[in-house]
């Protein structure tokens, strides 16, 4: 098998300078979504139960992604058409989501738009960000792996600054950060808007400027695939599974701790700052005759901790940025990868102590630090351990350690959450980051049953 080239460092930045804009859109996404959610009327016992749709969507369409960019080859690539077609869809609908709450709809029927909107719009974003990780293993040798995914990493945290301090800056130059019950500020609406336009830009940026390998040299590099893209040996889904290293398994073990942590940081940090930093006003709220304690979603003081929160994932972003430069300087992956999660995990549990806008700042620091593990290592371990022509429907199967775990905390956090609350006083919603804290533990012990 002939090795594929060293490629020049701008060659491996165009390859995926299209995730930056990828990556707004998601940010924009994850920092959002509970606040729009809360702003439409949702409980915070239920917000986990929106939170199933993005993964689910992200379950199911990127193993199928994968396995029809391994048997498409076109004038413009096997992997660039769906990349391009997924940011056309997701910018449509960045203009729709957070207009939920400004059609005049009942607040049931908002968010059920708010929902269908969500899971059209994590589809496109998981349409357009699957392939970015398919370009690298068809186009960089074993060599430069690490180097490409961790540009990469460098690219989704910068595009993650961008998306988290939107609604900010807006705010800072006096666009509305407040708005009647049940509408969604300006502040936000304009930044999903800026979101897509910055998105489509950089996708049409890659377009143009990657080039992949036609069919007879891909062929060349990886002989175990034919012209159409298919491997020669026979099998399916289910023989691929079994088939699989096993590094695919136990970094698969590591990625179900760290993704169900996050999944209770996008979920619960706008509360969780909103009460304990911000001192949000609290209401009381009474749904089919049973009377909670909910927080003022229409106070300021809860729309600008939903603000802060998109500085405090912009620090995490800005430790993960910083944090993966370092990673590639480690010979050692299991060490590094085990050091960012317990590091990420300190910062999950400090934050039960932090009731200081600013001291927030330490914690997610930390937490960056393992987010920069997350989108670097296991990529790396997994793709040099697969072998054959099926990479992309592999890293496909893959996602289901990022999607799986996602949607099982989802579908427990309310549960959860209630445990922990007492009747006729405000939900706790920090005890839900110190349990994540927790599980990035259990993933830094994990680590060391991956064999490399």
């Amino acid at each position: 098998m002939n090795s594929i080239p060293n490629q020049s460092f701008s060659k491996l930045f165009n390859l995926s300078f299209g995730f930056f804009g990828v990556q707004i859109a998601y940010a924009l996404q994850s920092a959002n979504i509970s606040r729009i959610f809360s702003t439409l009327g949702a409980d915070p016992h239920s917000l986990s139960f929106f939170w199933i749709l993005p993964p689910l969507m992200g379950l199911l369409v990127q193993p199928i992604i994968g396995s029809l960019s391994d048997r498409t080859w076109t004038r413009f690539g096997r992997r660039i058409p769906y990349l391009f077609i997924g940011a056309v869809i997701a910018v449509a609908v960045m203009c729709l989501l957070p207009n939920a709450g400004s059609f005049g709809m009942a607040v049931s029927t908002a968010m059920i738009f708010g929902a269908v909107s969500l899971m059209l719009l994590d589809t496109s974003i998981n349409i357009a960000m699957q392939p970015f990780k398919m370009l690298v293993g068809d186009n960089v040798n074993e060599e430069q792996k690490g180097l490409a995914y961790s540009i990469q990493s460098f690219l989704c945290n910068a595009g993650s600054l961008a998306g988290y301090v939107f609604p900010f800056l807006f705010a800072a130059i006096g666009i509305s950060n407040v708005a009647p019950e049940g509408v969604i500020p300006d502040s936000v609406i304009y930044s999903f808007y800026i979101g897509a336009a910055i998105l489509i830009l950089c996708v049409i940026y890659t377009t143009i400027k990657v080039k992949e390998y036609p069919p007879h040299i891909y062929e060349q590099y990886h002989p175990s695939t034919s012209a159409d893209g298919a491997e020669k040996e026979s099998g399916n889904v289910i023989m691929l599974l079994k088939k699989a290293p096993s590094q695919f398994w136990t970094v698969g073990l590591v990625q179900f701790f760290c993704w169900a942590a996050f999944m209770y940081m996008w979920t619960y940090t706008n509360g969780t700052v909103a009460n304990q930093a911000f001192d949000a006003p609290v209401i009381e709220k009474v749904v089919d005759g049973v009377k909670s304690v909910v927080l003022d979603v229409k106070s300021p003081q809860y729309q600008d901790a939903g603000d802060w929160v998109g500085i405090l994932f912009a620090i995490q972003a800005i430790g993960s940025v910083l944090w993966a430069v370092v990673i590639p300087f480690f010979k050692n992956r299991k060490l590094i990868y085990c050091l960012s999660l317990v590091l990420g995990g300190i910062g999950f549990i400090s934050t039960y102590f932090f009731h200081n806008q600013y001291a927030l700042f330490i914690s997610y620091a930390l937490i960056g630090c393992a987010w920069a593990a997350m989108l670097a290592l296991p990529f790396t371990i997994v793709t040099n351990a697969i072998k054959g022509g099926h990479i992309g429907t592999y890293l496909g199967l893959f996602n289901g350690t990022i999607c799986i775990p996602q949607i099982v905390a989802a579908s427990l956090g309310g549960v959860i959450l209630g445990l922990f609350t007492v009747p006729g006083q405000l939900a706790p919603e920090v005890n839900m980051l110190v349990l994540a804290g927790i599980l990035l533990f259990c993933g830094s012990a994990s680590v060391f049953l991956i064999k490399e």
